[in-house]
């Protein structure tokens, strides 16, 4: 779920911001390297980006002869959020339909929950649809809801994830 992910990244600073002094110069490779990672969103390998924690290490700048801007290598630690099979995680129910809800954990915003991964539980028209158990368990809107990942997928032109979830396993369901 969470991941302590090292990151190679290359900081470009543009000539204008470039100062004898050391410190601001400093700044402006922190300032430029989280605009640039705020941006970035996520990465099939490492998931989402939540936060830089850590800058390690900031190499040599290179001069750009075209622009004069300054390249330099850095080397930074960042938490990242990514889901995989077989985890057991919880989400909140944004949309329901007559064939499965729509959960999003963290921020991952479509998690699908399909009426047939869900024994026991059977839909309920009206105005506010809900899907309710024998126990009166009810799945409704705003429901958290605890579940096992089937599958994820993922979107390149979005830069975000999918998932296929289940509550086909013990202590699964809605969470009270």
């Amino acid at each position: 779920m969470f991941l302590k992910v090292q990151l190679p990244w290359n900081v470009v600073i543009p000539a204008e911001s470039l100062d004898m002094k050391g410190l601001m110069l400093q700044k402006s490779i922190v300032v430029r390297l989280l605009e640039d990672f705020a941006s970035r969103k996520a990465t099939k390998d490492q998931g989402y980006y939540l936060a830089l924690t850590t800058l390690e290490s900031v190499g040599e700048g290179k001069v750009r002869q075209q622009t004069g801007d300054v390249l330099f290598p850095v080397v930074f630690s960042a938490v990242t959020f990514k889901l995989f099979r077989g985890e057991i995680a919880e989400g909140v129910v944004h949309k329901v339909l007559k064939h499965g809800v729509f959960l999003s954990c963290g921020p991952v915003e479509n998690m699908y929950l399909s009426k047939m991964k869900m024994p026991d539980y059977d839909y309920v028209p009206g105005e506010n649809p809900v899907f309710m158990n024998r126990k009166m368990s009810k799945i409704e809107k705003g429901t958290t809801v605890r579940f096992i990942v089937i599958g994820t997928k993922w979107l390149e032109a979005q830069r975000e994830f999918q998932a296929l979830v289940g509550l086909h396993a013990d202590y699964l369901g809605p969470v009270s």
